[in-house]
């Protein structure tokens, strides 16, 4: 007797996938917003102010913000091969993949560094000294601003490559992402607010690919009734 192998069905992508994207992209604004908002950037060591007990609560918050921003993270990049398909080159998915992990990797690597400081580097209730301080805060935003968006950078790009290659996203949104390519790669370890496009541009992505999922879904006519 001959027994028929089941055929597996490939997994449908669900449309909270897409919307994850958007979920990332509010949540890693509102972090790098009480981050910047709490540790300013670009002072001299000696006139950069220690947090006070509320800036520390919001960098608490941003802290705490990160690790789920990562999570989303992830499920908006297989929202993105979901939606490039069986037609995405190799090459092009390999450093899509790798620098989306890299940046994963490197974001919570300088929020464990800026945690370091707030927890263990001086006692409850008190500030860190001034060399740890500075010390953590230079850390954090060298991880932040030199490495983490720079592979946002190099995701950006692969994205709107494999989008234009393919023709699987408008033309606005491929320029876009190249546009924003540039602004993190040159701008972002110079410029204070410049990392903010990147989850601009990841909003304005999960935003299309949650439409496009609708529409998808509005084209594919209904199964006849028996």
């Amino acid at each position: 007797m001959q027994t028929s192998t089941p055929r597996r069905q490939p997994l449908r992508t669900p449309r909270a996938a897409g919307a994850a994207g958007i979920v990332f992209a509010l949540l890693l604004a509102a972090a790098i917003v009480l981050i910047r908002l709490s540790i300013p950037q670009g002072a001299d060591a000696g006139t950069v102010p220690q947090p006070r007990a509320a800036q520390r609560g919001a960098l608490h918050t941003a802290l705490l913000l990160v690790p789920f921003a990562g999570i989303f993270f992830l499920w908006f990049v297989g929202a993105v091969r979901a939606h490039v398909g069986d037609a995405e080159d190799r090459f092009m998915a390999t450093v899509f993949l790798g620098s989306g992990l890299v940046f994963t990797a490197t974001m919570f690597g300088a929020a464990a560094a800026a945690a370091a400081v707030l927890g263990t580097a001086h006692p409850a209730g008190t500030s860190p000294s001034r060399p740890t301080w500075d010390f953590g805060r230079h850390l954090a935003y060298t991880l932040m601003t030199g490495y983490a968006m720079r592979m946002a950078a190099v995701f950006v790009c692969s994205a709107s490559v494999m989008g234009h290659r393919l023709g699987v996203l408008p033309r606005w949104l491929t320029l876009l992402g190249f546009l924003t390519t540039l602004a993190l790669l040159f701008l972002s370890s110079t410029v204070p607010w410049a990392e903010l496009a990147f989850p601009a541009w990841s909003l304005l992505l999960g935003a299309y690919l949650v439409g496009a999922s609708f529409r998808r879904s509005a084209a594919v006519p209904a199964a006849p009734g028996p």
